[in-house]
């Protein structure tokens, strides 16, 4: 039997709907509203990984305690561009948020401005926060280190995290440019829509139990880092340069006996570059843009595919999907309508 067709749903609903799903867990509004926002930017640029299918399992972190409500985030600095906050267990988009608030502050101030996070759950798209920064014209980067769930390339299970990494560069008169990336080479998502359809694995994409890759969907447990050591490498350094510099490290803690090892948390860096800093601001947005237009003219490979930059195939998904409606898979539709009824709150029309 095929799969249900997805729910239809205009974004400002959808948005307004998770908000109140958050509000009724006990998370303030203001907060909610940060959430709804970073989830549903996942979901109208086509990332449905970390969008909207993650409501439920931020509903189930709140109502374990695992992500704090009500957190207290504690903002301190000894130096101009740089300064540290502690999340205090906040959902990652409040407190990563805030971060890139700070960050573009401080880089008008001072041409640059780092952020460092720790102690925060589950951070969502890392895009939409470097994004942000390249909407006010500065240059945005992120890192996010996260709990072992990923192999290294000569140890037997999991021993690091799928840290992922974000560059945004804003464009004169286009999207900005937008990587975001993880140092897997399949997400864990995948691994499972590849055990639903029955559909093998990519050779050297993950790996069972014992650290032996494979392509069986049904035995794999286990990303593999992206380009063997190379993406092994980026996911220890990320967990360097984000938990071990806020003082907050977590794979020594997950590997150690820490009573608290394997509680879930992540940690991130945030970074804004001011091109003022460094010339003229216009005529970088300009020279990005004129850098842009050459890629594109350059011959194709393929006469019937399009050259892109990347971040503008899922700008052109966002525009779609805020004109014609975000689809919601129908399971996950109807677990977001239970949790609504159970909540007293009235689902918007489809």
């Amino acid at each position: 039997m095929p799969p249900a067709s997805p729910t239809i749903v205009q974004a400002d609903d959808l948005r307004d709907f998770v908000t109140d799903l958050f509000i009724s867990s006990g998370v303030g509004t203001p907060h909610s509203r940060t959430i709804s926002d970073v989830l549903l930017w996942a979901s109208l640029r086509g990332v449905d990984s970390h969008g909207i299918s993650r409501v439920p399992r931020y509903l189930e972190l709140l109502a374990s305690g695992e992500a704090n409500a009500d957190p207290d985030l504690r903002l301190t600095s000894t130096l101009p561009a740089v300064a540290v906050l502690d999340a205090d267990r906040a959902p990652g988009p409040v407190a990563l948020g805030l971060a890139t608030e700070e960050a573009v502050r401080r880089a008008r101030a001072n041409g640059t401005g780092t952020v460092a996070v720790r102690r925060t759950v589950h951070t969502g798209a890392i895009g939409r926060y470097t994004s942000a920064i390249a909407e006010k014209g500065l240059i945005g980067i992120a890192f996010v280190a996260g709990m072992p769930n990923m192999g290294y390339t000569g140890v037997q299970g999991a021993a690091v995290a799928t840290s992922p990494l974000s560059i945004a560069v804003p464009a004169r008169d286009r999207p900005p440019v937008l990587l975001d990336m993880a140092t897997a080479t399949i997400a864990l998502g995948r691994i499972a829509r590849h055990r639903t359809s029955g559909t093998p694995l990519p050779t050297g994409a993950a790996a069972d139990a014992d650290g032996v890759p494979t392509t069986d969907p049904e035995k794999a447990v286990l990303p593999l880092p992206l380009g063997g050591a190379k993406g092994s490498g980026m996911s220890l350094t990320f967990e360097l340069i984000t938990g071990v510099l806020a003082q907050a490290p977590i794979l020594t803690a997950f590997h150690g006996d820490e009573p608290e090892g394997r509680v879930h948390r992540q940690n991130a860096l945030l970074i804004a570059l001011d091109p003022a800093a460094f010339g003229d601001a216009d005529a970088y947005t300009r020279d990005v843009a004129a850098t842009l237009d050459t890629l594109k003219a350059l011959p194709r490979a393929d006469a019937d595919t399009e050259i892109r930059y990347p971040g503008e195939n899922s700008a052109a998904i966002a525009a779609e999907r805020t004109a014609k409606g975000v689809p919601v898979p129908a399971k996950l539709w109807r677990r977001l309508v239970e949790a609504a009824e159970q909540a007293g709150i009235q689902a918007p029309s489809v």
